[in-house]
C-alpha cells in the first residue's frame, strides 16, 4: 500500500467528524426533499458552501484559481463532482430515502476502480480489486433486484439514479488528478468546482424550479440546507484536505466505510426509516468488497502469518 502514513488520536477524530458531516449530508437532503425544488436544494447547497469557502481563502491570504485553462477544468468537475451527483441524490431520495441512498454512494470506489483501470495507466485492475468488484456490485444486484421483481419502477430508477452519481464522482476523481499538474491549491480547487456548479445550475433553477412560485418552506427545511452547505460541503471539505495532509490518502479512504454507517444512524434513529434485509445484505456484500479491494486486512493477516512462521 502507499501513502500509508500513521493517524494519531485527533486525526482519527477529524475522520470520525468527516464521516458524520458526509453521512449528515443525505439526512439533510432528506429534511429538506418536498419542501424546496430539488435544483433549488442544490443550488443553495453549493452556492452557499463556494462563499463560505471564499471567505476562507481570501482570510487565508490562499490564491483564487486563475487563467482560463483551469476553469475549464474547474467547470467540467463542478459538473462532475457537484451538479450532477448532488442533483441525482436529492431526486432519488424522495422514493429511496436516505439511508439506502447513503449505502450506494458507497459504490463510488467501485466505479473508480473501472473509471481508473480504462482511463489511466497507473491503476490498473488485479485479482484482489475483481474480486472486490464482483462482490460489491453483487450487492448492488442483491438490493435492486428485490425492487425489480417487485415491479416497483420508481425505485428501481431512484437507484439508478444514486448510482450514476456515484459514477460521477468516479470520473470526477480520475478528473480531479490535473489539478496539481495545475499547480491549483486543493482548498481553492473546491471553491472552483463549486463556484462553477453554482452558475450552471442557476438557469435551471430559474427556469425549472421558479422556487418564487412555491410555498415559504419552514425553519426545519431552511436549517437543514444551512447543515447541508456550510457543515457537509463547506466544513467537510476543510476537514478533507486537513486529512489528507496530515494522514494520507489512504487512511482517508477509511471515510467510505464510515459514511453509510453514520447516515443510516440518523435515518434509522432520527427520522425512523428501515432498511429490508436486502439491503441489509447488499450493504454487508459491498462492504466486503470494499474490504478486498482495500487490502489492509489481507496484509495484516499476511504479516501476522509471516511472524509465526517458524525459523528454519
Amino acid at each position: 500500500m502507499q501513502d500509508q502514513m500513521k493517524m494519531s488520536g485527533f486525526d482519527w477524530l477529524l475522520l470520525a467528524a468527516l464521516s458524520l458531516l458526509w453521512g449528515g449530508s443525505f439526512f439533510f437532503v432528506q429534511l429538506a426533499v418536498g419542501h424546496l425544488p430539488a435544483f433549488t436544494i442544490v443550488f443553495l447547497r453549493v452556492s452557499l458552501a463556494a462563499t463560505a469557502l471564499g471567505l476562507v481563502l481570501w482570510t487565508t491570504g490562499t490564491p483564487f484559481p486563475k487563467g482560463w485553462p483551469v476553469w475549464q477544468a474547474l467547470l467540467v468537475m463542478g459538473v462532475l463532482n457537484n451538479a450532477l451527483p448532488f442533483s441525482f441524490f436529492v431526486l432519488a431520495q424522495g422514493e429511496t430515502g436516505s439511508a439506502l441512498a447513503a449505502i450506494l454512494n458507497a459504490t463510488t470506489p467501485l466505479f473508480t476502480l473501472l473509471v481508473a483501470h480504462f482511463g489511466t495507466t497507473d491503476e490498473r485492475l488485479n485479482r484482489a480489486k475483481v474480486i472486490g468488484l464482483g462482490l460489491g456490485f453483487g450487492g448492488v444486484v442483491v438490493m435492486m433486484g428485490g425492487a425489480a421483481l417487485a415491479g416497483n419502477a420508481a425505485t428501481v430508477w431512484a437507484q439508478v439514479a444514486c448510482l450514476a452519481a456515484a459514477l460521477c464522482y468516479a470520473i470526477a476523481g480520475v478528473w480531479g488528478r490535473r489539478f496539481k499538474r495545475l499547480g491549483v491549491p486543493p482548498l481553492a480547487t473546491a471553491f472552483g468546482m463549486l463556484a462553477s456548479s453554482t452558475l450552471m445550475l442557476l438557469p435551471l433553477v430559474l427556469v425549472v424550479d421558479r422556487p418564487w412560485t412555491a410555498p415559504v418552506p419552514g425553519w426545519v427545511p431552511l436549517a437543514a440546507i444551512g447543515g447541508l452547505a456550510l457543515l457537509s460541503t463547506a466544513l467537510a471539505y476543510l476537514i478533507y484536505f486537513r486529512l489528507l495532509a496530515s494522514a494520507g490518502a489512504v487512511n482517508l479512504a477509511l471515510v467510505t466505510f464510515l459514511i453509510p454507517v453514520s447516515a443510516i444512524g440518523l435515518a434509522v434513529l432520527v427520522l425512523g426509516e428501515t432498511l429490508a434485509l436486502r439491503h441489509v445484505a447488499g450493504m454487508t456484500l459491498i462492504g466486503l468488497g470494499l474490504t478486498v479491494i482495500d487490502g489492509r486486512l489481507r496484509q495484516r493477516f499476511r504479516r501476522k502469518s509471516n511472524t509465526k512462521r517458524p525459523i528454519a
